[in-house]
């Protein structure tokens, strides 16, 4: 398909394009699934085939749940596991700090409890042990008894810290879904479907989706070895972790495609009296209500579950999800919230030296930001890149000091990425060069290790890898739009329509954003001292629309919403549902913003109605 383009340039430096999709494609879609002309334009739009919507629109646990035996090596691990469950060997879990760790060490959990098992769960301090397994940990472990140790959403490149605990005599289970090099480290088995010769097609999953197929995978081998019949136990009602599956797969941001979508439809859809004691307990403390959605898992309970590993509490996460003491939960809930609250001035105060950094060094046109600072808190390195790199719209780098479980002095970095730029790919190859001790992650976000004295030689490095993986000297930034809208067609029953029939929306399926154009702001006030509400409406007159632009204060587009009174504007927009005192309402959140172009393309605008 061809791309139109709305507007060249951006207040946020974006070129606004929109698919040009045959009228012909949406009306053979439209009639095939009877759907709504703005549903079946979205779909072709997305390039869904017809003989996919069916399950793209209702994917069913019966009908697409995906082949855990698919993964590479699963087979194999999950017959070796299940003799060792029959052997009753000493089993204990690694988990990652993150969300990821935190769901992925609860549903293992819950899933060995229910054989009999009481594992030990190790999560490490970010700050004390930084990212992803440790000799020290390990050593602890093994000294505690344990024969089989399952790593969760880590250990992938950690290849010296693997041959060191398998030289301790651990028998080591990697559960992961971060980038792999050419070979593997030397453990057990490592199911992963980022593996190169893994053919699983998988390559979405999170920990938790890898970690809920081997649960899956296990239970199949010890249902097939007659295991439950001899124990007199029933099998575990694995679909009871859907809804911690679900969160961990919105919270780390991987794509809500394929089994994906299917795992969080499923998990969002458990009612509330069914939901993880741990997920009600923080839903009533972020004033939540069910049903759940990507929006609550993202912006509320994620940095929550993940905040007491910001401040040294870095179990609590998978406590919570793995307690079914229903005052114990809503204890770790209101701590998790303190939690919360503390990382949230620690961290503006980071971003504000950060930025600080970025304009004294001018570094607003590097390919790629790279800051450090002694005193920064090492938990917070990857929020403060993430908004970095949406300030300057380029990849960015925060780099804290801590020290190791040696005592030696090492920078802990985080990176956060733009479309079109491999992070991870740039972390794998600086410490193949000799420059990073650990470095790894995905295509959008990646974490590091660093000795102090090589930043300025990881700086070069990255400013030459991100270069040339620049297809031109600047980054080009697009934003895609799915349609033109009017105010009079931002309505309740269109959100709703979208919502119900093409949620969930997360990464690689994004919610739907349309371009109102030649709007007028007809009143603008500032929230909390760095969010932006404005009033628009359409410039023949007609109803109006909230808009909320978040963070805004102090940007260029702030202080055009906020004098542009009178001129006209085009907004990039995404719609929800606002409830104020039992009434609902469409609302939209700016995404970005262009001044009108003194000539357009001709355009046509979506149906005014859904």
């Amino acid at each position: 398909m061809t791309k139109a383009i709305l507007t060249e340039r951006s207040l946020q430096q974006a070129r606004w394009v929109v698919e040009d999709v045959p009228l012909n494609d949406i009306e053979r879609l439209a009639r095939a699934h009877d759907l709504p002309e703005i549903v079946a334009r979205l779909l072709a739009a997305r390039g869904i085939a017809s003989e996919q919507v069916p399950g793209f629109l209702n994917p069913t646990l019966k009908d697409h749940f995906p082949d855990p035996f698919a993964l590479k090596g699963m087979a194999e691990m999950a017959d070796d596991l299940a003799q060792a469950i029959e052997d009753n060997k000493n089993i204990a879990i690694f988990g990652d700090f993150d969300v990821d760790g935190a769901t992925s060490s609860a549903i293992l959990y819950r899933f060995l409890r229910h054989l009999g098992f009481d594992p030990v769960i190790y999560i490490p301090d970010r700050v004390e042990e930084g990212y992803g397994p440790n000799t020290e940990a390990l050593k602890s472990l093994r000294e505690q008894g344990t024969d089989i140790l399952l790593m969760l959403d880590c250990g992938t490149t950690a290849f010296e810290i693997i041959q060191s605990g398998a030289d301790m005599g651990l028998k080591i289970i990697i559960l992961d879904h971060h980038e792999a090099e050419e070979t593997l480290p030397a453990a057990w088995h490592v199911i992963n479907p980022k593996r190169k010769d893994d053919t699983s097609g998988f390559t979405m999953l999170a920990a938790c989706g890898v970690t809920f197929l081997a649960c899956v995978a296990v239970n199949a081998r010890l249902r097939t070895r007659g295991y439950y019949e001899r124990k007199g136990l029933k099998e575990p009602d694995l679909k009871s972790f859907m809804d911690i599956l679900a969160l961990g797969t919105v919270c780390d941001m991987v794509p809500l495609t394929g089994p994906n979508r299917l795992f969080v439809r499923a998990g969002f859809a458990v009612p509330e009296n069914r939901l993880n004691l741990g997920i009600r307990a923080v839903m009533k403390v972020a004033s939540i209500k069910a049903p759940l959605t990507t929006y609550d898992a993202g912006f509320a309970l994620g940095p929550r579950i993940n905040a007491g590993s910001r401040v040294h509490k870095a179990d609590l996460g998978a406590r919570l999800l793995s307690s079914d003491d229903e005052q114990e939960a809503l204890t770790i809930a209101w701590t998790l919230d303190d939690c919360n609250k503390r990382r949230k001035d620690l961290q503006a105060e980071m971003e504000k030296q950060a930025m600080a950094q970025v304009e004294q060094q001018s570094m607003q046109d590097d390919p790629v930001i790279l800051v450090d600072r002694e005193g920064w808190h090492p938990g917070l390195s990857g929020l403060v890149a993430g908004n970095l790199k949406e300030k300057y719209g380029r990849p960015a780098c925060v780099v804290a000091y801590a020290h190791s479980m040696s005592g030696e002095r090492e920078g802990r970095g985080s990176g956060r990425s733009v479309p079109g730029i491999h992070i991870a790919q740039a972390f794998i190859d600086a410490r193949a060069a000799g420059l990073l001790q650990k470095g790894g992650g995905h295509a959008m976000a990646g974490g590091f290790t660093v000795k102090p004295e090589k930043i300025p030689d990881l700086r070069a490095f990255l400013q030459d890898h991100v270069r040339r993986q620049q297809e031109s000297g600047t980054i080009n930034i697009e934003t895609r739009i799915d349609g033109l809208l009017t105010v009079r067609g931002a309505t309740l029953s269109l959100v709703s329509l979208m919502n119900d029939r093409l949620g969930p929306f997360g990464q690689e399926h994004p919610e739907p954003v349309f371009a109102l154009t030649n709007l007028r702001i007809h009143k603008a006030d500032i929230l909390a001292s760095k969010h932006i509400r404005v009033l628009v409406g359409d410039p023949e007159g007609g109803p109006r629309l909230k808009a909320m632009a978040f963070r805004a204060v102090g940007t260029e587009m702030g202080e055009i919403l906020l004098s542009n009174k009178t001129q006209s504007i085009d907004l990039a927009v995404t719609l929800k549902i606002n409830e104020w005192q039992g009434r609902q309402s469409a609302e939209a959140i700016i995404q970005d913003a262009a001044l009108p172009q003194s000539e357009k393309s001709s355009r046509t605008l979506l149906a005014e109605t859904a």
